[in-house]
């Protein structure tokens, strides 16, 4: 164990605060077990060494990833064990997926030692609540999202730039985006983002940064998918071939016949794969009633998760239009319910209508829709029920 402290003593000291992630200030420490969910390279290990070096007793904390060497050979019990003992707090640990049996040895650590705090993340594969021990009834769970738009531009520019909610930018936009304006030249920004900059890693190599992503794609299919569900290796090909199809034609409304016999799976394993791919960050569903949703229940259409990604796999056959959407869907995900609107693009918390477009979108789409939006492409300040787009990536 000392060499596992001697590590994270190691680890805190090199972790910069300059910029944080949102969830940071969102998350209850008095919670004696907390999960932090993410995909692969969203940032949850930065965060986990930022709460415990602004926030934790470092005297009485410890990080540790739970793919270390030290558990070849030792128990996570154990080690939580000795740490209580000698008087440990708070007990950090990273990728759990990775563990064998670590819902189990989670359980039992929490309800052993009453007064050990627990913060773990995971891929965002993982059904916490499915687990084979029951956690429901214990765990915290939080969602880590990739950068936002603001959370992009504090990286870039080194600027803290306020959060606004969607009430505040649909009251007040032009105020917004004029006092923006003058901190921020937001198009050319907006622009790399779409491009590059969805993934904190995005600054280690901007140049590589596209094909790194592509091999953080294949470790999530090949070891985060395989580490949750345990598949064969010719249901992970499949999994990547599926993967390619949405790619090239995303965002799309899917025929699941025809993609089935392309992919080489009947239609319920390729729903589920659909599923598979969304719950690892991948691919985003979209329904225009989310009510009585099941399993099986095929999407009404396919996005992937974010931009970056479409620049990734589809490259040449990225559209435009397609990546504003994907900009759009994904800024709301988690954070309000969004559907796919009857007369437009999207129906956010089942009131408001909004239509996706580039700077000559006219209103045509909406006309005599009621709470109706065109969110635009290429503006800096918006009129009316005219907002531009790159503002709805300011709410987290």
């Amino acid at each position: 164990m000392e060499n596992l402290l001697l590590e994270f003593q190691s680890k805190i000291a090199r972790i910069p605060l300059a910029i944080q992630r949102y969830l940071i200030d969102q998350i209850d420490l008095n919670n004696r077990l907390i999960a932090i969910k993410g995909a692969r390279g969203a940032g949850k290990t930065t965060l986990l060494l930022q709460l415990a070096k602004l926030h934790l007793p470092i005297s009485s904390s410890l990080y540790v990833s739970l793919d270390h060497l030290y558990f070849f050979e030792n128990k996570l019990y154990d080690l939580a064990k000795q740490f209580n003992q000698f008087g440990g707090t708070h007990l950090l640990l990273d990728e759990v997926h990775k563990y064998p049996n670590w819902s189990r040895e989670i359980k039992l650590i929490y309800d052993n030692f009453p007064e050990l705090h627990i913060i773990f993340t995971s891929s965002s594969m993982l059904e916490i609540y499915k687990a084979e021990s029951d956690l429901s009834r214990r765990a915290v769970a939080y969602d880590l999202k990739e950068l936002s738009f603001r959370e992009f531009i504090a990286f870039e520019t080194k600027q803290k730039i306020q959060r606004y909610t969607f009430s505040e930018i649909l009251a007040r936009h032009n105020e917004i985006a004029d006092e923006l304006l003058n901190e921020i030249k937001p198009l050319p920004l907006f622009d790399k983002y779409l491009k590059t900059g969805v993934y904190p890693y995005y600054k280690e190599n901007e140049t590589l940064y596209l094909q790194k992503l592509q091999n953080t794609i294949n470790l999530i299919i090949e070891i985060d998918i395989n580490a949750v569900e345990d598949l064969h290796y010719e249901t992970l090909v499949k999994l990547k071939k599926l993967l390619i199809s949405i790619a090239s034609s995303a965002p799309f409304t899917p025929n699941i016949t025809k993609l089935s016999e392309k992919v080489g799976v009947s239609r319920n394993m390729l729903v589920q794969s659909i599923k598979i791919l969304e719950r690892a960050g991948l691919v985003n569903e979209l329904y225009k009633d989310t009510s009585g949703i099941g399993i099986l229940t095929k999407p009404e259409k396919l996005y992937l998760n974010n931009t970056n990604l479409m620049y990734a796999l589809a490259k040449e056959n990225t559209n435009i239009g397609n990546v504003r959407e994907t900009f759009f869907l994904n800024q709301f995900k988690g954070l309000h319910e969004i559907n796919r609107s009857e007369t437009a693009d999207f129906l956010i918390d089942k009131t408001y209508t909004f239509e996706i477009g580039g700077k000559n979108k006219s209103k045509k789409q909406i006309a005599g829709t009621n709470s109706a939006y065109i969110a635009k492409d290429g503006i800096e300040i918006g009129f009316g029920n005219i907002i531009p787009v790159w503002l709805f990536g300011f709410m987290y």
